[in-house]
């Protein structure tokens, strides 16, 4: 497989309140789009990754909005008119291109989902996967949170909540923002053949503390894979808005499968970061490196005791998707006291020192 190039693009985008709203943040990507692969021709272009939000910005966890409204006005279908934009720039420069976008799910109807989609040079949508893990602040229905219907409908396999597209240019999985920082996300979409991982995007509390990159790194050395990991630019809280708010940072990244930062765009600015990406290094690497090539040597039976009680509540959406901010942040305090509230276990841990003897003192006669 020859070498090729990846974009990070780092556009600016605006406030979405009804789905007719998202042409305006399609037609600055398509702009963005353009310059990038224009500019970026080292090798030829073959990827191109949005951030979170430029297409339908976040004013759902923002303004706080009931699910069913979100729903009925702005939630998308995919694949539906927004993704087949989104598909005519992929034809146009022949392109393999992963975005996110809070989607409807055709077969568990009622709830929308934070969808991360792959679609390929021929505009077609190869790929879709619903985000596992969300802040407290996002409103969005995840598998877990309908965790009975969605066994029911795609089963409870590693392909059924890390699902991984196989293509001409490697095997893609996605993790989107939050679900990012934690290990469980890549690791099962590296255990599931993952080469490339997309990683949309962080807030600046996130950024400028340096944790956006330091999850983008550990997750690529952590399973040998590259993140292509794009933010967005400015957020324009209106549609009418002239000045953008910095809320994201920037330095939207790209990753190798060492862990070593290959691009980087600092500025918050409508920008990107390209980088050459080599699956065929990649593959060679997993095979025959013997250090920090991780993957070949899990001692996966002494894991699994790790996760087998549970922590957060499952099909919290079930009854009805309409939970409030207040109810998925009781629900954490709820995980967190299972989790740092158990009473130790007989037995658990390592063994109990042995007792010491006291040895008479010999005394001379």
């Amino acid at each position: 497989m020859e070498p090729y190039v990846a974009v990070a693009l780092q556009p600016s985008f605006r406030a979405v309140t009804h789905r007719r709203d998202i042409k305006q943040n399609i037609d600055s990507i398509a702009v963005l789009m353009g310059a990038a692969v224009w500019l970026s021709a080292e090798f030829p272009v073959r990827l191109v990754a949005l951030p979170e939000g430029v297409l339908q910005s976040f004013n759902d966890e923002i303004m706080d909005r009931p699910h069913t409204d979100y729903l009925e006005r702005v939630a998308i279908d995919i694949p539906g008119p927004e993704t087949e934009a989104l598909g005519q720039l992929a034809r146009q420069y022949k392109t393999y291109l992963i975005g996110q976008a809070k989607a409807t799910d055709p077969k568990i109807p009622g709830y929308f989902f934070n969808v991360a989609f792959v679609i390929d040079p021929d505009g077609k949508v190869v790929h879709r996967a619903a985000k596992n893990v969300v802040a407290y602040i996002e409103g969005s229905a995840t598998p877990h949170d309908v965790y009975d219907k969605w066994v029911e409908v795609y089963g409870d396999s590693l392909e059924s909540f890390f699902p991984v597209v196989d293509t001409p240019i490697g095997r893609i999985g996605t993790m989107i923002c939050y679900e990012g920082m934690f290990p469980e996300a890549a690791r099962g979409l590296a255990l599931n053949g993952a080469e490339i991982i997309y990683h949309p995007s962080a807030a600046v509390n996130s950024v400028d503390k340096g944790l956006w990159e330091l999850a983008n790194r550990a997750r690529a050395s952590d399973n040998n894979c590259y993140v292509v990991a794009p933010n967005s630019g400015l957020y324009h809280f209106s549609p009418e808005s002239h000045d953008g708010l910095d809320v994201t940072g920037g330095q939207s990244m790209i990753v190798d499968y060492r862990g070593q930062v290959i691009a980087h765009h600092d500025p918050n600015t409508s920008s990107w970061a390209a980088a050459v990406i080599d699956i065929a290094a990649l593959r060679h690497f997993r095979r025959h490196a013997t250090m920090r090539n991780w993957l070949k040597e899990l001692r996966t039976e002494i894991f699994r005791p790790i996760y087998a009680r549970p922590v957060y509540e499952k099909n919290a959406y079930l009854k009805s998707p309409n939970t409030t901010r207040a109810e998925r942040i009781a629900w954490a305090r709820t995980g967190a006291r299972r989790v740092f509230d158990r009473p130790a276990r007989p037995g658990a841990g390592a063994p109990a020192p042995r007792p010491r003897t006291t040895r008479k003192r010999r005394t001379s006669r």
